[in-house]
């Protein structure tokens, strides 16, 4: 049986990051208090805050910020090449873009996150799609997410 492995490189935390593995977890910044499920992987350019819970089998892209108490459920998807051109942009980082998550935001499993920015004070059901920015707290679901 061949064992599964983990690479944690290059990464910034505080205190109490428990973090199960196995999970790739490169150039990422925790703050207090964070947990990682296994089956994980977590891209440099992330930043995620105190108290913040990332599920097993997550996705985190390059340039995605996770604020304060949040919740990442399992399988969450983030998307940071939205295809402009109808093809994946590659390596051309130019053609990426940033996705920012306030504080008190839950993500319910297997949904998808484009590159949008999400106020503070939500709740994302599980299966949305979030395509658009979120400006106002509230509960949203469905694909495209829309406020309920």
């Amino acid at each position: 049986m061949k064992l599964l492995n983990s690479q944690i490189i290059r990464i910034k935390k505080k205190k109490n990051l428990k973090i199960i593995k196995p999970v790739n977890i490169y150039g990422t910044e925790f703050g207090n208090n964070c947990f990682v499920g296994p089956f994980c992987e977590i891209q440099k350019n992330v930043k995620i805050g105190d108290n913040t819970k990332v599920q097993s089998h997550s996705f985190i892209c390059e340039f995605v910020t996770i604020g304060k108490n949040c919740f990442i459920g399992h399988g969450v998807m983030f998307i940071n090449d939205k295809f402009s051109d109808g093809k994946p942009a590659g390596g051309n980082k130019k053609k990426w873009k940033i996705t920012n998550i306030n504080s008190n935001v839950y993500i319910g499993s297997n949904s998808t996150i484009l590159p949008v920015k999400i106020c503070s004070n939500v709740v994302i059901g599980a299966g949305s799609v979030v395509t658009k920015d979120i400006t106002k707290p509230g509960k949203y679901i469905g694909n495209p997410a829309k406020k309920i």
